[in-house]
């Protein structure tokens, strides 16, 4: 996983590590999977929130080869964390999921996601309040965004949500900017205070009366 991890990093940042062919992609932009990934490999973009979070819903599950948090969908080139935070960007949180197209498939990515925010809120997710912390769903290719807008429409169709309408935008990806490493896996780095932000934060208590059984938990180990 960690290789993975480095190398998916290497290629969106077009950045040749040793040993590592040189990509010429344009800094920051997902073009896909690592030269070391299997061929079946893709790249998800979505945005919920804290990413220290959206990360460990996704992390570790069958199918999925890395979750990366960064920035996404503002104006600036190579974003910082605190400009990010300060909502003068027009970044959101992001997390890329690079994922085995013939383990998990994208539907079911969508439906991971889901469960894990708050769709109906429009100002962030949970505490966090602001621009940088709005839910989105970042589509990188046709089929990708057919998926996305069929899934929104399924979930407004089901009435789970009680007729309230979903905030979540749907929009096309742009640059997708990996976050300072002391952000990446940090339930791992400071489990004592990511627990204790999540926490605080009431992101699983709103799960769970938002989704019951079926709100995603972390897959933190």
């Amino acid at each position: 996983m960690q290789r993975l991890v480095v190398s998916f990093l290497v290629l969106i940042a077009g950045v040749a590590a040793p040993g590592a062919r040189a990509h010429a992609a344009p800094v920051g932009v997902v073009t896909g999977a690592s030269s070391s990934a299997p061929a079946a490999a893709d790249t998800a973009l979505f945005a919920g929130g804290c990413f220290w979070c959206l990360e460990t819903a996704f992390e570790g599950r069958p199918g999925i080869r890395a979750a990366v948090s960064g920035y996404s969908g503002g104006h600036k080139s190579n974003p910082k964390y605190e400009e990010v935070g300060a909502h003068t960007t027009g970044h959101l949180e992001t997390v890329a999921v690079v994922f085995d197209a013939k383990k998990v498939t994208y539907a079911q990515l969508l439906d991971l996601f889901w469960h894990s925010i708050d769709p109906t809120q429009g100002d962030g997710q949970f505490c966090d309040k602001g621009e940088s912390y709005r839910s989105a769903i970042f589509w990188r290719n046709e089929a990708q965004r057919k998926a996305a807008l069929a899934s929104k429409q399924a979930l407004e169709k089901s009435g789970a949500l009680g007729g309230r309408p979903i905030k979540t935008t749907i929009v096309k990806a742009g640059p997708f900017w990996p976050a300072e490493e002391y952000h990446q896996d940090f339930y791992r780095k400071d489990p004592d205070r990511y627990r204790s932000y999540r926490e605080g934060c009431g992101r699983d208590r709103r799960l769970q009366a938002l989704w019951g059984d079926k709100a995603v938990k972390p897959n933190v180990h």
